[in-house]
């Protein structure tokens, strides 16, 4: 891929709404045009970043995982992946991967390793896994657990067949013990509005594919699904980030879950 100023970029509409400061006038144009039609889209990037937090923090505290694949990172942004990971233990070992031009100058600018563990970077579509795979393995070991995320990347696919087999080919080089992490949007809340502004995205170039909560729950056939499930990202273990106990957070357009290689 290469940058194109002129052309809205997922990414970076994404760092948008999360405030971020890096993005163009015309993703800014275009986040602003899906937020008019989708107001909660903010709430879907701030939760969505929230459960990211949540999920890496449990991975290394409590689920002793070391290794990490970040599949479609973004542009970087405090609390990325290695920065959560090697906080609890200066030794993890993490590879991000993405095929944005502007994402990867930044990574590689930006995310430095700790001197114990190790950062790697693989310019890459997720539509590719055994490029993703070949470069991984050159900072991981892929013979012992790795956590797969794969964070808001999946919509990047239309076809739900071939995502299935995207993320299946990943999971199976990776052994027992691994994990998966997963989140993308939804139009099982808000249809209407969630589908225009899906298109709206589509047709200004930066293109994503909406699932229902059945079809990303589809994504986890076969592995050991951490509770509590296949939800909404602001109702994962949100007590974790100091949420009381008087009712859950309202649900954001969007569906994820945590799972297990048995």
């Amino acid at each position: 891929m290469t940058l194109d100023p002129a052309v809205a970029s997922s990414a970076r509409v994404w760092t948008y709404w999360l405030g971020g400061r890096d993005h163009y006038a015309v993703d800014r144009a275009v986040g602003d045009m899906v937020t008019a039609m989708l107001p909660s889209i903010v709430d879907v990037a701030t939760q969505s970043r929230a459960f990211h937090g949540r999920v890496v923090r449990h991975l290394v505290e409590d689920a002793g995982v070391r290794q990490f694949l970040d599949v479609g990172i973004g542009l970087p942004s405090s609390d990325s992946t290695h920065e959560l990971a090697q906080s609890a233990d200066p030794s993890c070992r993490v590879v991000y991967v993405d095929n944005d031009p502007l994402v990867l100058v930044r990574a590689r600018a930006l995310l430095t390793s700790t001197p114990q563990g190790a950062c790697g970077y693989v310019d890459a579509d997720v539509r590719e896994p055994e490029v993703i795979l070949a470069e991984a393995a050159k900072t991981l070991d892929l013979q012992r657990p790795v956590a797969l995320l794969m964070l808001g990347v999946l919509g990047s696919i239309a076809d739900h067949t071939r995502a299935r087999r995207v993320v299946q080919r990943l999971l199976d080089a990776l052994p027992p013990g691994s994990y998966l992490a997963l989140n993308d949007g939804t139009h099982d809340l808000r249809p209407e509005a969630s589908v225009a502004a899906a298109r709206l995205r589509t047709d200004a170039g930066a293109p994503y594919h909406l699932r229902t909560r059945a079809e990303i729950a589809d994504f986890f056939d076969g592995l050991q699904l951490l509770s509590p499930g296949v939800v909404s990202p602001s109702r994962w273990r949100a007590a974790a980030d100091g949420v009381d106990g008087a009712g859950l957070p309202e649900a954001v357009d969007a569906f994820c879950g945590v799972a297990r290689k048995p």
